[in-house]
């Protein structure tokens, strides 16, 4: 070897060394378990993720408690993480430096809006709020009537229902409207520290057992909504779902609408198709998390007793009224359930809008509203909301009911069924 080229190897060697010494990081995303955080006005919210090479790609997969969400829309480039949310238009992009991944999640909000939200993660951690749990922990198992008070003054009931193992605690919050899906957290002493980021949206919980016994605190949802709590004990606790009820304004009128399919081909409920069918009709939004879940529900149903004369009409409220972007979010969304039946643009998700577009309602509050029409074309139920698999029981019973009363309904004849609105 030259003299020259020694010299010139000692020199490059000489150089890369402090890239060692500084921690050089990889720029190849790493499988394995990841703790997760996004950032809100309340703080830290962690979520678990876990990163894993398949044979076509990498898949992401976002832990709460028992719900495990799999991301498959993932694209890993010269040190760059992106991913798309199944169902949603909401999407995370990091950096990619060694064992650790920074950038932001992005996620739409009505009027087609966005929210940034900070996103950092570390590779090995499987901790969710505190790496060291504490040994003698406050008891917050059980079922809780809650007052929300946002920052206007306005204050809605809920109830909210946790189950513990020591310092681990899972659960779910009911509202009028739906559930907060797969919350999980830990107690921490007097304090509860409760988080979820599903790909849909991101909620904080931060509250303290007080001196009377009560669940004292706040909750955030991304950037922008914020609440402060106050929470009983209740075990006999009953959720009031008046405000959000939904009646046709005339029970003896029959349910018409026209709105355009995926293809801008118009669809009325008086089509031939639908005549001396059972019906369900679903107001709905592929942004709506308790949409995702009935959707999940409503798409093996289909096609169990399509044959039997059931069919299902989706009208999709979406948050934007560009019809091509609206109609792009509905068939990601039907993609990510396996949906057979019709989806429909019926406008955007504002209540008000909604309530305009179904004129024969006495309004649009929920999100989502299900009726269910029987061989006749008379309404037979409508049911605000949806509660979905994170109630556990509630969801089971619920599911159950729809079952029975679609069960029912295809077992009438239609002409026997006239003026059985209820």
């Amino acid at each position: 070897m030259s003299a020259r080229l020694f010299a010139s190897l000692v020199l490059l060697l000489v150089s890369l060394a402090p890239l060692e010494g500084c921690g050089w990081r990889s720029k190849e995303l790493q499988p394995g378990a990841w703790r997760a955080v996004l950032e809100v006005p309340g703080g830290e919210l962690p979520f678990g993720l876990d990163v894993a090479k398949e044979e076509a790609g990498f898949v992401l997969t976002l832990v709460n408690g028992e719900e495990r969400v799999r991301v498959t829309e993932v694209k890993v480039e010269d040190g760059q993480l992106t991913a798309v949310m199944p169902g949603y238009e909401n999407t995370l992009t990091a950096r990619i430096s060694g064992d650790e991944l920074e950038g932001e999640v992005e996620l739409l909000r009505a009027g087609g809006k966005t929210q940034v939200l900070p996103f950092m993660a570390k590779r090995g951690q499987a901790w969710r709020f505190f790496e060291k749990p504490l040994t003698d922990n406050a008891d917050v198992a059980g079922r809780w009537a809650v007052k929300f008070t946002d920052d206007s003054g306005k204050t809605t009931k809920a109830i909210a229902e946790f189950a513990q193992s020591f310092g681990v605690v899972t659960g779910t919050v009911l509202t009028p409207t739906g559930d907060h899906r797969f919350l999980a957290g830990e107690v921490r002493g007097d304090e509860l520290y409760m988080s979820r980021f599903d790909g849909a949206s991101a909620y904080l919980y931060r509250a303290h057992v007080n001196e009377r016994g009560e669940l004292e605190g706040e909750y955030w949802s991304g950037q922008t909504s914020h609440r402060k709590l106050l929470a009983v004990r209740d075990p006999n606790a009953v959720l009031d779902t008046s405000a959000v009820a939904t009646e046709l304004k005339d029970p003896a009128v029959k349910l018409e609408f026209s709105f355009p399919d995926l293809d801008g081909k118009p669809v009325s409920l008086s089509d031939p198709r639908f005549q001396g069918k059972v019906v369900i009709v679903t107001l709905a939004g592929s942004w709506c998390p308790n949409c995702h879940d009935e959707a999940a529900f409503l798409a093996p149903l289909f096609r169990e007793y399509r044959e039997r004369g059931l069919e299902i009409v989706a009208l999709m409220f979406e948050h934007f009224g560009d019809f091509a972007r609206a109609a792009a979010a509905t068939h990601r969304f039907r993609d990510r359930f396996d949906i057979e039946y019709t989806t429909l643009i019926a406008g955007t998700s504002d209540t008000d809008e909604a309530s305009k577009a179904l004129p024969q309602l006495t309004g649009v509050f929920a999100y989502p509203t299900t009726i269910f029409i029987d061989r006749s074309g008379q309404v037979r139920k409508i049911h605000a909301g949806f509660s979905g698999p994170a109630t556990g029981q509630h969801y089971e019973e619920q599911t159950q009911e729809f079952r029975a009363l679609v069960e029912t309904l295809l077992a009438e004849s239609g002409k026997d069924t006239a003026g059985a609105a209820d």
